[in-house]
């Protein structure tokens, strides 16, 4: 039986299964769904826990063995078998196929927990007797069209109402991260009291009100032309540990925001029309960002910067040689209006 994670609840209050099969990339939600897994068994007396972690080598008589030997303190038990991205092959589809095939009424229950299950191994034997005794969750990232939806219902379990433009700006910033999300609700409920409404204002805030450097704090300064700050923020960063890719993620989605807003402003279409036009679209408090920038930056300069942020992609992944800090700093102070301070850089990288 196939049970979305919104349902696991009513699911597991009809009844305890022999058996689930938690799958999907989404670690909120995948954590969650085991967790209220393990509840119900607590809750109906399942007291002993075992866990089995696949690995190269696994030896699959372990889940047999597991389920078969007595207890001295239960009658019962929740055996934790976690596949993560590994195959069963053929002899964990065999055995699992015999483990569904000898389930008990009130016997142990298994909790599979595995990354995302596609629609092949969903076909093989052992899941479609697992699946027929048992149930499935299948952990799906929440669609970005139904995002704000999603934090306004998250934001009720941590005490706070959330307006659209309050769940719009959440939404943007986390760009589908839903864990992060769940921190930054979190942490405002550490702020407001309980039941506080939150417009857009009071969740821009509360990301502002954060001391440390992030990702998308840069991306504002170099909206707006910050120089001085973008290239504080981009050591910041660095002197936090932040790895270079994260940085390069966020400026990168930036430039293609603006090469896309750029083309539609060629086409003739209005402003706002291009921003709506975008995915995710942007929120209205950051329009005039965008619109500082593309004052400021042509097109050509746009693509060159795209350009420079590919070869700072290839030297990070070692496919050439380049100051990749330096670089970073570069890029961020160019896109912010200025001009990159490393004259050392060969001719090849700089950006024009």
């Amino acid at each position: 039986m196939k049970v979305y994670p919104d349902k696991l609840e009513e699911q597991l209050n009809k009844r305890l299964s022999p058996v689930y099969i938690v799958a999907g990339d989404e670690p909120l939600i995948h954590q969650e769904s085991c967790d209220a897994i393990r509840r119900a068994a607590r809750a109906a007396g399942v007291e002993e826990r075992e866990v089995l972690h696949v690995e190269n080598g696994f030896q699959w008589g372990r889940l047999t063995e597991s389920a078969a030997s007595m207890s001295l303190f239960a009658s019962r038990k929740l055996i934790e078998l976690r596949l993560g991205t590994q195959s069963a092959g053929q002899e964990g589809s065999k055995v699992l196929k015999a483990y569904a095939e000898r389930i008990e009424k009130d016997g142990d229950i298994l909790l599979i927990t595995a990354a995302r299950l596609d629609r092949k191994v969903q076909q093989t034997a052992w899941f479609k007797a697992l699946e027929k005794v048992g149930v499935f969750i299948a952990v799906w990232p929440v669609d970005h069209s139904r995002l704000g939806f999603w934090i306004r219902d998250r934001a009720r379990l941590h005490g706070l109402e959330l307006n659209q433009d309050a769940a719009r700006l959440l939404a943007e910033r986390i760009e589908g991260n839903l864990l992060a999300a769940d921190q930054e609700l979190q942490k405002l409920a550490l702020l407001h009291p309980p039941g506080a409404r939150l417009d857009g204002n009071a969740i821009a805030q509360g990301v502002e009100d954060n001391a440390r450097y992030d990702v998308f704090t840069l991306a504002d300064a170099c909206l707006k032309g910050e120089i001085e700050r973008s290239g504080r923020i981009v050591l910041g960063l660095r002197g936090e540990g932040v790895e270079p890719p994260v940085i390069l993620w966020a400026l990168t989605r930036e430039l293609r925001t603006l090469l896309s807003l750029r083309q539609h402003l060629d086409q003739g279409q209005s402003f706002e029309h291009a921003c709506k036009a975008q995915k995710p679209m942007i929120f209205d408090k950051r329009r005039p960002f965008y619109q500082q920038a593309l004052n400021r930056l042509p097109h050509k300069r746009l693509h060159k910067l795209l350009l420079f942020s590919q070869r700072l992609d290839m030297a990070i992944k070692g496919g050439m040689t380049l100051p990749i800090w330096d670089g970073m700093v570069d890029l961020a102070l160019t896109l912010a209006g200025g001009r990159g301070p490393l004259a050392e850089l060969p001719h090849a990288y700089k950006v024009g």
